[in-house]
């Protein structure tokens, strides 16, 4: 009983964002399997109005607090600004993704993180997954490991991962204080927004490289787990650079059309 309550206590600061679901059974399912491993926040990335019976109807009477109090968010960006970590899920690959592991993996790196952070699992629609701008939010990737057929339903998918947390978070010790203060999803983004515009100003980025560069500066930045005096400290940096780019713009401009002295 009390490492079961010492483990709720862990999981209490994570949250499982869906992004698009497209049926509100899916959400409802998602729900229960939250309630079920302790988990104490749902977030719905959509435009949509799901029907809340239905949604309901699969929760459960356990979980029916996390539908009745579930987040709703126009973008993935919003659904992220709390959390500290976040693990993107997909089943497919590629160059400029990040590294993918196994839920297991993912979970046992994440473990040791619990104490003082917020942790968001996020899943995307059941017919496309995450895109790669909603993977860029994430600093992990978490590939479900299938013999051939890879696609799963989406609350399969959400059970997998909060079975592998529940199970890491058991057989990892317990940290009652966190030990830094690691950057959230809002501090990291605003940071790459700075270093975006400060790449710009000097003329690293073009629209032809932006989306390739910036993708492999965050999974680079991604890999050292800025703390959030960190992430201030390089967007100083970049506030700085494009300071002084802009002086320089304007003593170029001075230099070329100097103003002429009024004769008196």
């Amino acid at each position: 009983m009390i490492e079961r309550q010492r483990t709720n206590r862990q999981l209490g600061d994570t949250g499982i964002i869906l992004v698009g679901p497209k049926f509100p059974e899916n959400i409802g399912a998602s729900a229960r399997v939250a309630s079920n491993f302790g988990i104490s926040e749902l977030i719905v990335v959509t435009e949509e109005v799901f029907d809340q019976e239905r949604m309901l109807k699969m929760a459960t009477h356990k979980a029916a607090h996390l539908i009745r109090e579930m987040r709703v968010c126009a973008t993935t960006a919003e659904a992220a600004e709390p959390f500290h970590f976040l693990v993107g899920t997909t089943a497919r690959q590629g160059r400029h993704r990040p590294q993918d592991q196994t839920p297991r993996e993912v979970m046992a790196e994440l473990a040791p993180l619990l104490a003082g952070n917020r942790i968001g699992l996020m899943f995307g629609p059941e017919d496309s997954g995450l895109s790669n701008e909603d993977l860029d939010l994430c600093q992990f990737a978490s590939t479900i490991p299938t013999a051939g057929f890879s696609s799963l339903n989406l609350a399969q998918a959400v059970a997998i991962h909060c079975y592998e947390l529940y199970t890491a978070v058991h057989s990892h010790p317990f940290a009652a204080v966190p030990t830094s203060a690691f950057a959230n999803s809002h501090d990291l983004e605003g940071m790459y927004e700075h270093v975006e515009q400060a790449l710009t100003r000097l003329t690293f980025l073009h629209d032809t490289n932006r989306i390739y560069w910036m993708r492999n500066i965050r999974q680079f930045l991604g890999r050292f787990r800025l703390k959030k005096k960190e992430a201030s400290m390089i967007r100083g940096v970049c506030r700085k650079l494009i300071w002084h780019k802009g002086k320089e713009q304007d003593m170029a401009s001075e230099k070329e059309h100097p103003v002429e002295e009024a004769t008196l």
